[in-house]
C-alpha cells in the first residue's frame, strides 16, 4: 500500500501503548520504521506489527545502552534473519557515554559485519559526536552493494555529510534539526534524493509534549522552506526516496 507520509525512525515501544501507536500509524497511512533499543525488545514489536500495513520493525542495540546491554549482541545476531531492518545502532561519543566508546565500536563492527554477510539490510544509525568514526566503519565493513545506511538525526559537519552521500547513505531528518542555522545548513548540503523524514518520537517534544507517532507534518513544512517546495511536494519526494531505498 502506498503511504501518505514517512516516519523512518520512531520508538513506538516507548510510547505508553505500543499497539495504539501502531494502530495510529496504520490509520494515518504513515510508513513507519519502529526502531528498538535492545534485541530483547524486538520480538514483542514484531509480534504486534504482524498485521500492520505500514509499520516495519528494526532490531537494534542502542550505543547508549552498550555498557549495560552489550552481551545482547548474541541475541541480535540470532534474531537478525527475522527482519530486513536494523536500528537503532551506531556510536555515541558524548561525555555521558564516552567511557563505553571502545565497546560501542566493537559492537557496531559486529552489527555491520553481520549485516554485510546477510546482505540487503537497511540500517538506521545513531552518530552523536562520532560521525567520522561511523563513516569510517561503514566504509570498512558494509559495502553499498551489501546494505544501506540511513543516518538518523545526523549532526556531523557538512563535509562529513558529503562523505556520507558519497558512501551512498540516506538521512532521516526531524523537526529539531531545523532549530539552528547549523542544522539548516547541514540539511541544505544533503541531496534531495537522499532525504527521509522521521519523528524520533517520543524523544522529540513539541511544547513539552512528545510528538505523536507519524506526525511529520512540521518536518515537511520545514523541509519545504529549505527546498522551496510545498509540504505536499516534499511528501511526494520523500515517498519516492523511500521507494528507492527499499527497492
Amino acid at each position: 500500500m502506498k503511504p501518505r507520509r514517512v516516519d523512518f525512525h520512531a520508538h513506538l515501544d516507548l510510547y505508553p501503548d505500543l499497539a495504539e501507536a501502531i494502530r495510529r500509524c496504520d490509520a494515518e497511512e504513515v510508513a513507519t520504521l519502529a526502531v528498538t533499543t535492545t534485541p530483547r525488545a524486538f520480538p514483542r514489536n514484531l509480534e504486534l506489527t504482524k498485521g500492520s500495513a505500514f509499520v516495519r520493525v528494526a532490531i537494534g542495540l542502542h550505543p547508549q545502552l552498550v555498557s549495560e546491554r552489550g552481551s545482547e549482541i548474541s541475541i541480535f545476531e540470532d534474531l537478525l534473519p527475522e527482519t530486513r531492518y536494523v536500528g537503532e545502532v551506531g556510536l555515541d561519543a558524548s561525555p555521558r557515554h564516552y567511557r563505553s566508546f571502545d565497546q560501542q565500536k566493537m559492537i557496531f563492527e559486529r552489527v555491520l559485519r553481520r549485516c554485510a554477510h546477510a546482505g540487503d539490510k537497511i540500517v538506521s544509525v545513531h552518530s552523536v559526536r562520532a560521525a567520522k568514526h561511523v563513516l569510517d566503519m561503514v566504509e570498512a565493513f558494509l559495502p553499498p552493494e551489501r546494505g544501506r545506511i540511513v543516518l538518523h538525526w545526523f549532526s556531523g559537519s557538512v563535509s562529513e555529510a558529503r562523505r556520507a552521500v558519497d558512501l551512498g547513505c540516506f538521512f532521516s531528518v526531524n523537526e529539531r534539526m531545523f532549530a539552528n542555522p547549523k542544522g539548516q545548513a547541514l540539511i541544505r548540503a544533503i541531496p534531495e534524493d537522499k532525504l527521509l523524514t522521521e519523528t524520533d518520537g517520543p524523544f522529540v517534544e513539541r511544547e513539552g509534549t512528545p510528538v505523536s507517532p507519524g506526525d511529520v507534518g512540521p518536518v515537511l513544512e520545514a523541509l519545504g522552506k529549505v527546498l522551496s517546495k510545498t509540504p505536499e511536494e516534499v511528501s511526494r519526494l520523500v515517498n519516492g526516496n523511500l521507494s528507492r531505498l527499499v527497492s
